[in-house]
C-alpha cells in the first residue's frame, strides 16, 4: 500500500504504556480537516467551477463528492523510508507503525469529509486515534489490549494498542498493511456511525432487547462499519493508493476477525447465538460492497432481513 503518499494526520495521540497519561505526538506536516489546502480547492470549485474530485481521480463517483487534495508530502523524519509504497510495518518500529496509523487516519479525514460534504452539505468532524500499550482508560473505562482495537462513543476516540498489528499476523494470520488499514478503517467507520446517529439509534433499540437480539443487532453495526473501512479503500483504490495484493490482505482480515473463526480457533466450535461482530463470510461480504461501491447509502445493514 502506497502509505506514504497518504496526508498525515495531526488527531493521532500516545499515551504510551500509561492507562492514565496522555500526549500529543508532534507528528508534524500534517493538516487537520479545514486547513489551507481543503479552503483552496474549496475556492476553486466555487469560483472557477472546478471539481476538486479531479485532483483525486474520484470524479465520476455516484456520490459525486467535491474531496479535499490528497497531498503527496515527502517522508517523515520517523519515516525514512517511507516511499512510495511505505514500508512493512507489522514489526516496525514504533515510530513507524505511529507514523502508518497517521497516514491511514488523515487518508479517511479526506474521503469522510469529501462524502459528508456531498452527502450532509457538513464538515466531517474527525475523531482522534489514541495509541496505547498494554492498557488505556477512555471515556468508557480502562480497557486493556486484549480487548483489541475499539471506538468509545462517548469520547468519540478511536483506541488501538499498535502490538495488535502484529497479533495480526501471527495470531490471525492476516499479515501486510493494508491488513492494519482495514482495521483503523474498520473503527473509523464507527466514528462515521456515531457522527450519524446510527450508534445512538442502536444503543437505544438495543437497551430493550435480550441478550440473543442484542448481539444480532450488534453485527449488523459491525458489518456496516467492515463496509465503510471499503468505502474508504474504494477512494484509496481509484487514487492508486493500493498494490497488487492489498485487497486479498484486507479480505484475509475481514476473515481472520469473523466471529466463526475467532470461535474455532479458540474453543473448537461455534455458538451462533453468541456472535456479535459477524462471520467471516458477512464480514468479507460487507467490505467487498463499500470496495465495489464507495458509496455509503450501499452499507444499510439494517435494512436487509439478514446481513
Amino acid at each position: 500500500m502506497r502509505w506514504g503518499d497518504m496526508r498525515r494526520s495531526e488527531n493521532v495521540e500516545d499515551r504510551g504504556g500509561s492507562p492514565a497519561g496522555g500526549r500529543r505526538v508532534p507528528l508534524g506536516g500534517g493538516m487537520k480537516i479545514g486547513g489551507g489546502t481543503l479552503i483552496v480547492l474549496l475556492i476553486l470549485s466555487l469560483v472557477f467551477g472546478i471539481n476538486p474530485l479531479q485532483f483525486l481521480g474520484m470524479a465520476g463517483t455516484e456520490v459525486g463528492a467535491p474531496a479535499p487534495q490528497q497531498a503527496s508530502p515527502p517522508a517523515s523524519p520517523s519515516a525514512p523510508d517511507a516511499g512510495a509504497s511505505g514500508p512493512r510495518v507489522g514489526t516496525a518500529a514504533p515510530g513507524m507503525r505511529k507514523e502508518f496509523a497517521a497516514r491511514v487516519v488523515g487518508d479517511t479525514e479526506d474521503v469522510w469529509n469529501a462524502l459528508f460534504e456531498a452527502m450532509y452539505q457538513k464538515r466531517y468532524p474527525p475523531t482522534t486515534l489514541t495509541l496505547y500499550t498494554g492498557a488505556v482508560r477512555s471515556g468508557c473505562g480502562v480497557s486493556s489490549s486484549a480487548a483489541g482495537p475499539f471506538y468509545c462513543p462517548a469520547d468519540q476516540r478511536v483506541y488501538l494498542d499498535t502490538s495488535f498489528f502484529d497479533e495480526l499476523s501471527r495470531r490471525f494470520g492476516a499479515p501486510g498493511d493494508f491488513a492494519q488499514a482495514y482495521v483503523i478503517a474498520h473503527e473509523v467507520g464507527h466514528h462515521v456511525q456515531n457522527m450519524t446517529g446510527t450508534m445512538r439509534r442502536f444503543e437505544s433499540e438495543a437497551q430493550r432487547l435480550d441478550e440473543r437480539r442484542r448481539n444480532a443487532l450488534s453485527i449488523r453495526l459491525e458489518l456496516q462499519a467492515d463496509c465503510y473501512a471499503g468505502v474508504w479503500g474504494h477512494f484509496a483504490q481509484r487514487r492508486n493508493l493500493l498494490e497488487p495484493g492489498d485487497l486479498e490482505e484486507g479480505m484475509r482480515a475481514a476473515s481472520a476477525v469473523g466471529d466463526d473463526t475467532i470461535m474455532k480457533r479458540t474453543q473448537g466450535y461455534v455458538v451462533p447465538d453468541a456472535m456479535n461482530h459477524g462471520t467471516a463470510e458477512q464480514r468479507m461480504r460487507w467490505f467487498r460492497v463499500g470496495l465495489a461501491s464507495g458509496d455509503p447509502r450501499k452499507c444499510d445493514t439494517f435494512s436487509v432481513a439478514q446481513p
